[in-house]
């Protein structure tokens, strides 16, 4: 836990994180998450806000976030529903337009992204005052926990694949734990065209293109608790595809 002089100077230093949670399904996850992520910042003594961006959940995962609102206040937890699941890249899009912290932090719902990590990434970004800072599955002590092989040898392929084809200056292309300037996400996202899982891919080449400094702090991937996987077959194809169209256009 953070000193109560550094709690003082974080507080004072007018920073804000707005930390943007995609979810479909997962009403179970969400309250745990949200609760992590109001221990974690207020131990820290960071600002910050949550922008739930639910895509039209047929498990109520709206009703719970709702909830959860109302424990935590407006001010802390901002709902920004859509009618129908329209893909992740664009709920970061949808989400960092109702953000107003100039910095802003992309994960997971599911807990397979911990907050206690986020004091790291901030420490981060301010020593080397970097554009962006990754989470990383495959430097220091990162890792990923509760896959099976087949799991693991799909991510290691596709990370290692996109190594070799993109050169893209990061240790984990395909991770989806990150810390932006908002400025810098704004402009990445104007000129990325991918939609999905390869959206998250797409941003460290763009970043990589346009010489933005990335840092990196290496985190435990651990797999969901409640709910099913989103990825599957059409996932993977599609990355295949969005592999070979960035190598073709970078």
């Amino acid at each position: 836990m953070a000193s109560r002089k550094s709690l003082q100077a974080n507080r004072a230093n007018g920073d804000k994180y707005s930390v943007l949670l995609p979810t479909y399904n997962e009403r179970e996850n969400l309250p745990l998450i949200v609760w992590l992520l109001v221990k974690y910042f207020g131990e820290s003594g960071h600002d910050y806000e949550i922008i739930v961006i639910d895509d039209g959940s047929p498990d109520g995962t709206l009703e719970v976030a709702e909830q959860l609102q109302k424990i935590y206040g407006d001010d802390k937890m901002l709902l920004r529903p859509r009618a129908k699941k329209l893909g992740l890249g664009t709920a970061y899009i949808h989400g960092m337009k109702h953000a107003t912290g100039n910095f802003i932090i992309i994960m997971d719902a599911d807990l397979s992204h911990h907050p206690k990590f986020i004091p790291q990434f901030i420490k981060k970004q301010k020593e080397g005052d970097y554009d962006l800072v990754s989470g990383t599955r495959y430097q220091g002590s990162g890792g990923v926990y509760g896959w099976d092989l087949r799991r693991k040898l799909i991510s290691r392929g596709a990370n290692f694949l996109a190594q070799v084809l993109l050169r893209p200056g990061a240790s984990d292309l395909t991770g989806s734990f990150r810390l932006y300037k908002k400025k810098v996400l704004e402009s990445l996202v104007e000129r990325c065209v991918s939609k999905g899982y390869v959206f998250q891919m797409e941003m460290i080449v763009r970043a990589r293109q346009l010489n933005y400094t990335v840092g990196e702090v290496p985190i435990s991937f651990v797999d969901r608790v409640y709910g099913e996987s989103k990825l599957g077959g059409n996932e993977i194809v599609s990355y295949a595809k969005g592999l070979l169209t960035l190598f073709a256009t970078t």
